[in-house]
């Protein structure tokens, strides 16, 4: 698995179990799935994403998107 995917498939998850819990707990946690959309969003502009670089220091091979 490639940072790529490896970012993809945590904010994917992320975007899921905070909808799971605005649905089962509180409306508020909608609020995590925006953050997560605006991280993405500036990602796709920047290239800069926090969890690459986590990612990249455990030695996940990069991919395209984040070097």
């Amino acid at each position: 698995m490639n940072i790529d995917r490896a970012v993809m498939a945590f904010a994917g998850t992320v975007v899921l179990v905070s909808v799971l819990l605005a649905w089962q707990v509180s409306p508020a946690w909608l609020l995590l799935t925006g953050f997560v959309g605006l991280n993405l969003l500036q990602a796709a502009f920047t290239g800069f994403c926090p969890l690459a670089k986590i990612l990249a220091k455990f030695g996940l091979k990069p991919g395209n998107a984040f070097k």
